[in-house]
């Protein structure tokens, strides 16, 4: 866990709150990691989660810090989502499509729309060329990176766009990465010692996409 683990996992939160999260959801959250989202999640009780991740041990630590013996945790292969068709409120991927190909990244959403209720909802995070900040990120992996190193993917709103119309979704909202969107119920401190008051941002852009 990173030192703003908690600070990211409450801005995930609070972005799935403001884009109308259910009290009684089911929450499938895909590359959940060691539970960031499920930690601030755990106290809404009737909430049902699923959290999906390749890296079992990462997955081990998640459901030991959810302590949510009714919540399900799998370690998945593939464009996969453990989930029967039309039972989720709720699908979210932060930091994934960051590091997936464009292909298997358009796999995910064709499975996602499959997973979704009819009026459920997609949560992206993205990187894209047009932010400022997350052109530093590109410009790393230019003169930094090296063969094996994990992929920085960038996307582009047009291709949101077009994926959704191709998938039969429709695309509610863009939030650029670089401007505070997120309503917050407290301050929330980084380690690098900003505090983020009233508003906040993940720093990556986020889509929010509807399953008609």
């Amino acid at each position: 866990m990173g030192g703003d683990f908690f600070t990211v996992g409450n801005l995930e939160f609070e972005l799935l709150r403001s884009v109308g999260l259910p009290e009684n959801a089911t929450v499938v959250d895909v590359g959940c990691g060691s539970g960031r989202l499920a930690a601030q999640l755990a106290g809404m009780n009737k909430i049902r989660y699923v959290g999906t991740d390749i890296v079992p041990e990462l997955l081990d630590y998640a459901r030991k810090l959810a302590g949510r013996s009714d919540w399900l945790f799998h370690q998945t292969a593939g464009a996969q989502i453990p989930c029967p068709d039309g039972t989720a409120d709720l699908v979210c991927f932060f930091s994934v499509f960051t590091h997936l190909t464009h292909e298997d990244s358009f796999r995910y959403l064709r499975e996602t729309k499959r997973v979704l209720k009819p009026g459920g909802k997609v949560v992206i995070s993205f990187l894209e060329f047009c932010i400022y900040s997350h052109w530093a990120i590109f410009d790393l992996s230019v003169n930094s990176s090296h063969p094996g190193d994990h992929l920085n993917q960038f996307m582009d709103r047009d291709g949101i766009r077009a994926w959704a119309h191709h998938l039969g979704l429709t695309v509610e909202s863009i939030f650029d990465g670089d401007k505070a969107h997120i309503p917050i119920r407290q301050d929330l401190a980084w380690s690098d010692g900003r505090v983020m008051r009233n508003l906040g941002a993940l720093g990556q852009s986020v889509a929010v996409l509807v399953k008609p």
